[in-house]
């Protein structure tokens, strides 16, 4: 099996998970299940950045040690991923021991090669983002991601020579342009910070003390993102006695971020790897925020949306269903509870559910809940709706393959739509009134179920739970009927169709 490498950021503990680490995650997690659908072998990572100063300032100021105000911030992270069907391989942490060891490895092994150097560093830094600034990038004294004030600081410390890779990168990045996606973002990277040139990074610190240590010179800490970074590559045994992972999965396909943080994964994370003489992740994809009322969400700024009482109340699937499919994968998407009950009447309840309940509901009222064994000619309406189920598969494969998780979802949801007008062709009701209709009406039914069999397929990488629900109340139990390549296939399932009423999956929501 071909590998997979699909990474989240190891997130900062600066505060429960919101609605935006669940949107990348989800989309992460979403990726993986799809890959792993179409038999590649998958390695995902997510976990945890426990360093830095304002993890040493929020501790302190909640009156616990560092250790402990992570452990508990890590136990909510793996608490919300569990509730939202999140199937990671490697949940990293930078106070893993091994994390910490093979870090120290790497920032000694380029010092022993000249690539980090002692120096002073007197700049600006903005504590909340652990992002040093430039006069020219910090404009007006704040920073550019979170808009608070920067702080100047002056202080002892080691610094990274990576303006010595600029010109590699440079030439990556043109020759690789898949590299830094959207375009929007490699763009903006390119001329930002590569067009006027790198500096050399500020690679330690002295003036608090929850970091890596630097062993050959005490006092110095590791500047939180030379620890961070790494993860993706000390989480699959880099620098250790069993490197098997790294040499299987290394480099990752691709690692999923919001934007604010491209210019670490794109510049900073490259010059590294590029200094060890290791290959580059193949694409950093770094997608917009979602923002209410055009304000990025998080705790800093007071509007950090929760996902447990939105998964309670509308469940798990639907909310992963909304995430992937109201927004792009890329610009910055505007959340609203009103946009999450129109989008969950519209497409769950009234389209997936509906067709669901109606075709098992008539499998029961018709025929006792067995649909008999008949084969009789396609009619026209058949063939339409086979002809755009099976094509809709491919497709949706193109999407997925390219982070265009919305355009997938959409292509699904076209056989639905077309599935619940293909009733109203139809017209059931009426075939049942003519016992002589008795084998056209039974084929119907059979052609809904076997759209239902393969709609389930395809959504099963974003909504895990729902096809166990459709293939429960169409009796589906051979996994055969729920492999990714069965999908591309219509009338695989037996036609003695025997049907089990359930719940209704996604009871239609009230808006407030």
């Amino acid at each position: 099996m071909k590998p997979f490498y699909v990474t989240t950021p190891i997130y900062f503990l600066n505060g429960e998970p919101h609605i935006g680490h669940t949107y990348t995650t989800v989309a992460a997690d979403s990726l993986a299940r799809y890959k792993k659908a179409r038999g590649y072998d998958v390695k995902f990572l997510t976990g945890a950045d426990e360093h830095g100063q304002k993890v040493e300032r929020a501790a302190a100021a909640a009156g616990v040690t560092p250790q402990r105000f992570c452990d508990d911030l890590v136990a909510k992270y793996k608490e919300i991923w569990e509730l939202m069907n999140i199937d990671y391989d490697y949940f990293q942490r930078t106070t893993n021991p091994d994390h910490m060891d093979r870090v120290k490895g790497i920032f000694k092994k380029l010092y022993d090669q000249g690539d980090i150097y002692k120096g002073s560093y007197e700049g600006l830094y903005c504590t909340p983002c652990e992002t040093f600034f430039t006069e020219h990038q910090a404009k007006d004294g704040v920073c550019t991601d979170c808009g608070r004030p920067v702080e100047r600081i002056s202080e002892e410390c080691y610094f990274f020579k990576m303006g010595k890779y600029q010109k590699t990168l440079e030439a990556h990045i043109a020759a690789n342009p898949e590299f830094i996606m959207p375009a929007s973002r490699r763009n903006e990277m390119v001329n930002n910070f590569l067009k006027p040139g790198l500096s050399d990074l500020c690679v330690s610190r002295t003036t608090f003390t929850w970091g890596v240590p630097v062993d050959f010179d005490p006092g110095h800490i590791m500047y939180v993102w030379v620890d961070a970074l790494p993860n993706y590559v000390t989480a699959l045994g880099f620098l250790s006695d069993d490197d098997s992972d790294y040499k299987r999965y290394w480099p990752a396909d691709v690692h999923l971020m919001a934007k604010e943080i491209t210019r670490f994964h794109t510049i900073i994370w490259p010059c590294i790897l590029l200094a060890l003489g290791e290959p580059l992740p193949k694409q950093v994809f770094a997608h917009g925020w979602l923002q209410i009322e055009g304000q990025k969400l998080g705790k800093s700024l007071g509007n950090a949306i929760d996902p447990r009482p939105l998964s309670a109340e509308f469940g798990v699937d639907a909310l992963r269903y909304f995430l992937l499919r109201e927004f792009s994968f890329g610009p910055d998407g505007n959340f609203t509870r009103a946009n999450f009950i129109g989008r969950y009447n519209a497409d769950l309840a009234n389209d997936l559910g509906n067709l669901l309940s109606r075709t098992v509901g008539m499998v029961d009222k018709y025929f006792g809940g067995v649909l008999p064994v008949c084969e009789p000619a396609p009619s026209p309406y058949d063939i339409d709706l086979a002809a755009l189920a099976t094509a809709m598969v491919t497709k949706v494969e193109d999407h997925m393959d390219n982070l265009r998780f919305s355009d997938a979802l959409a292509e699904t949801w076209q056989v639905v739509r077309r599935a619940n007008k293909y009733i109203d062709e139809n017209a059931p009701w009426v075939l049942a009134k003519d016992e002589t209709k008795r084998a056209e009406l039974a084929n119907v039914l059979y052609c809904l179920a076997e759209t239902l069999r393969i709609v389930a397929v395809a959504i099963a990488p974003v909504m895990p739970s729902t096809p166990g629900i459709i293939r429960a109340q169409l009796n589906i139990v051979d996994s055969a009927f729920a492999a990714w390549e069965s999908a591309k296939h219509f009338g695989l399932l037996p036609r003695e169709v025997r049907v089990e009423k359930g719940a209704a999956a996604f009871p239609r929501m009230e808006k407030e």
